[in-house]
This record gives structure tokens, sequence and C-alpha cells, in this order.
């Protein structure tokens, strides 16, 4: 196709896959990350790989340089608790960060910008799933708030400067190259304290659901948005697009299918964590209206992703 796209976030885990997607179909591909979460190794090796934070008054230079077609945003600060914790910080990078993108991307002339923001946290708690984009916003944490944010800051550079952009909203994405250390991810988490013999960490009831999505469908779903024909106006939930599955999947089913997959593993149980949504599953009709949909199924993807940590050997 000839078109060249930046994926901010590019060594990320979602971004790195992004970045296969579009070199699959012939873009020329940059990825820009700054490495405090994402991995060098990630990187597709037919991408060009720019360390850099996205606050950095050097980003006006790269994009005046390169002169990008599409720019794809997953650079962000991504954790709740984070953002709890420290406000300002994730304002920094997901407010402050996203405007450097988005006047870089004016100056330099980008057709389009992909913004990754969020199908759980900008929505709320609600028990009426699954959740359609036209949806009342109620963010519960401040990463919430910048994310929804992000969104209304891409509505003025598309009715004011006429900057072309879109906005997906994902559930919980899964898949290869998800770090199985920490808190989040946790798919990745099961997968390798079941591989390790270890047990699974159930908090409360295990009822608790949530929406989980392939890495590769994801990354299908910021193609097909890249390059698709855009209403000429319209409010910001024109512009959306969820990106998941529509069905839930409790905590104890997913236990029971990585166990299916590992072997009988122990599960051990805690208390409930405070703050935690109780359900959460995305309407993707929409996307689906469009000719995306997703191609792997909870199975599928769950055995590519234990598969994929064995392989890589993260053992502690």
């Amino acid at each position: 196709m000839g078109l060249k796209v930046l994926v901010t976030g590019g060594a990320g885990f979602i971004g790195s896959h992004v970045c296969d997607a579009y070199l699959a179909e012939g873009w020329e591909v940059t990825a820009l990350d700054d490495l405090s979460s994402g991995q060098r190794e990630n990187v597709p090796a037919g991408a060009e790989f720019v360390e850099m934070d996205i606050r950095s008054p050097e980003l006006p230079e790269l994009f005046r340089r390169c002169r990008f077609d599409v720019v794809n945003h997953h650079a962000a600060q991504i954790d709740v608790r984070v953002s709890v914790a420290r406000p300002r910080d994730d304002a920094s990078i997901n407010v402050d960060g996203l405007l450097n993108v988005l006047e870089s991307s004016r100056r330099s002339g980008v057709r389009r910008v992909v913004y990754v923001s969020s199908g759980g946290v900008v929505y709320g708690e609600t028990d009426d799933l699954p959740i359609e984009e036209t949806r009342e916003k109620a963010p519960l944490s401040p990463y919430g708030v910048s994310k929804l944010s992000g969104e209304y800051y891409l509505h003025y550079f598309r009715a004011v400067q006429g900057m072309e952009s879109v906005a997906l909203r994902y559930a919980n994405v899964y898949g290869p190259r998800q770090s199985p250390h920490g808190e989040a991810g946790v798919v990745a988490i099961f997968s390798l304290r079941a591989m390790n013999g270890e047990p699974l960490i159930v908090y409360g009831d295990g009822e608790q659901t949530r929406d989980y999505v392939y890495v590769g469908d994801v990354a299908s779903a910021n193609l097909l948005l890249s390059t698709l024909d855009l209403p000429p106006s319209g409010p910001p939930d024109a512009f959306a697009f969820n990106v998941g599955t529509g069905m839930e999947t409790s905590v104890n089913d997913l236990v029971e299918r990585v166990m299916e997959i590992s072997g009988q593993v122990e599960v051990r149980r805690e208390d409930a964590r405070a703050g935690e949504l109780a359900r959460s599953a995305l309407d993707s009709r929409k996307l689906m209206r469009l000719g995306w949909e997703p191609a792997y199924s909870l199975a599928e993807g769950l055995s590519e992703t234990y598969r994929s940590i064995e392989a890589a050997g993260n053992r502690r």
C-alpha cells in the first residue's frame, strides 16, 4: 500500500501485534516506545524502532522528518491504581503526551489518528450488558477520566482542525507477549502460575466477569479502522468503536479453562479487592457491521497464550 504509520507504544504487548498487522499488509512501520514497560524484542524485525517518550520535545521533529500517513496511539499509563495514587503523573502521559502527539500530527499533515481508549473504565459500573458505544460515560478513576478526555480532544481536532480520528474502546485484551509478571493480565498470570505448578489466586467468589478478546483480533480492528471511510461529522461516540466479543467469562470459568490446558492445579481464594467491577462485556456490533469479527475463540486464544509463555520460558 505504501502507507507510513507510527505506532506509539510499539514495543508493548498490544502495540507490537499492531505493528505485525500493518507490516503484513505492506505498510512502512515505525514503532516508538520509551521502554518503560515495553520490550525492545517485541518490535518486529520489519519495523523501524525509535526510543522516545511521547512527551519529548523532539517528537515534532520526528513527525516532520517522517511524514506519517497514520498515527496509531497505544502509548499510555494504563494502571488504574497508579492513576489513583498519582493522578498528575497519569495526566502527564495520557493527556499531555496525547496532545504532543496530536499537535505533531496536525502540523505534519497526518491523515488519521487511531486512538486507544478503554471499554472498561470510561463506562463505569453497569449491569446492563453488553455495553454499546452510546452508553453514558461515568469513569471512576483518573485513568478513566484521562482516556475519556482523550476522546474529547480528538473531537476538537476532528471538528475544528479537520484531522481524521477514531477511538477504539478495548475489552480485556490477552494473548502472546502479555507480561505474566505483576497484577494486570490475568490470563498471562494464570498461565504462568499453572505452568510453574503454583496456585491460581481468585479474589472474592470468582463470579466477576470480563470480556476477553484475543490480541490478534484487536490488531485486525486497528488495521481496519486505519483506512475505513468515516462520517464527515458527528459526536465523539460516532467515531468510537468497542472491540470485544460481547461475551462474559467469569474468573471461575477462566480457571477451569486454564486447568484444562495445563492440568490440575491448586486454587487459592482471597478476599475481594475493593473497587473491582463486578461485570463487564462490550457490544461490538457497530464494528462487526464494518466487516470485523473475532477470529479466535476463547479456547483457541488461551491455548496460544499458554504455549507462548511456555515457549518463552517465563519461569520464576
